[in-house]
């Protein structure tokens, strides 16, 4: 399964527009006897509709031709969406400036605005609150290996 992935992902590269698009994630799952592809894209200005459906096209066309998955599929090819986890350097390059909630591997949950993000982690701004004195901030530096979930914040401020 790791060779079909790592194929398909290849063919996916293949048929990016340019360089600022980018894979989050080549997802295959078996449902009800049927395999579903998800190909999850992203760039670093946003995506669009279109870009999807060409990629989609263009993708759906090479499996065939190379008949890479056997029997019927269902393929989806869209953004990762507001709720989806920040899985790559990239993505957390994507969002500095705005709030993310980071559920870190000791349980600790913090909720900060994303300052920097370094080759080994990022900082982030969080508030500190203590009873009957005035809300402080404070950088927190956190390395990748200790963040098991980043969520971005959607705020409507």
């Amino acid at each position: 399964m790791s060779e079909l992935k790592q194929a398909i992902e290849e063919i996916v590269e293949k048929h990016l527009p340019d360089e600022n698009h980018f894979i989050v994630e080549v997802i295959m799952a078996e449902k009800a006897g049927k395999t579903t592809l998800s190909i999850l894209i992203d760039a670093d200005e946003g995506l669009n509709i279109q870009t999807c459906a060409d990629v989609s096209r263009a993708v759906s066309e090479e499996l065939e031709a190379k008949d890479l998955i056997s029997g019927a599929y269902i393929l989806e090819v869209s953004s990762p969406g507001l709720d989806y986890p920040l899985n790559s350097r990239r993505q957390y390059l994507k969002n500095v400036g705005r709030e993310l909630k980071v559920l870190r591997t000791t349980g600790e949950e913090l909720v900060g605005k994303l300052v920097e993000v370094e080759s080994s982690g990022v900082k982030i701004q969080v508030k500190k609150k203590e009873k009957g004195k005035k809300a402080t901030e404070e950088e927190v530096v956190l390395p990748f290996e200790e963040m098991k979930k980043t969520i971005v914040q959607v705020s409507f401020k």
